[in-house]
């Protein structure tokens, strides 16, 4: 082999062996294994992102949001609340209108167009397959709270 070769081969190598040292597990970023049954499982958690601020200004709201300990299903009923480990659904309300909408594709954004100029609000919340707020969890209700600005698009 050649010098060059060979200085290469231990340059990536050695990368390679020091980027999976640092690398977290898929258990530590994913969580439990979806076949197999999870005793004690840690209470859920929802992580909501503020607004990305160059949408708004489009009269785009894009939140990205994650969920811990619990997965993202499109499964609703009393049956869901035996699954483990655990599954649920988001409900996403904006400016306390009378009705929601449940989000279960796990998209890991809440996107809402066509929202008049002015200060609003969104409540995402995490809850289980018969639409309530997991009780064990602090964060499963968060509001967001963000303005659309006033632009040439919107005066006409």
């Amino acid at each position: 082999m050649s010098r060059t070769f060979k200085a290469i081969a231990v340059i990536v190598g050695g990368t390679l062996l020091a980027g999976s040292a640092s690398a977290q597990s898929a258990k530590e970023i994913r969580g439990a294994s979806p076949y197999n049954a999870v005793d004690n499982e840690t209470a859920p958690k929802l992580i909501v992102d503020p607004p990305l601020p160059d949408r708004l200004a489009l009269g785009v709201l894009q939140i990205q949001y994650r969920a811990e300990n619990v997965h993202i299903v499109p499964v609703f009923g009393a049956g869901g609340l035996k699954v483990s480990p655990r599954i649920g659904h988001l409900h996403v309300t904006v400016d306390d209108l009378p009705w929601h909408w449940a989000d279960a594709s796990d998209s890991n954004t809440v996107d809402v167009v066509g929202l008049p100029p002015g200060v609003h609000k969104v409540l995402v919340e995490l809850v289980d397959p018969q639409h309530q707020v997991f009780a064990e969890c602090a964060t499963c209700r968060q509001t967001v709270t963000f303005t659309i600005p006033q632009t040439e698009s919107h005066r006409h």
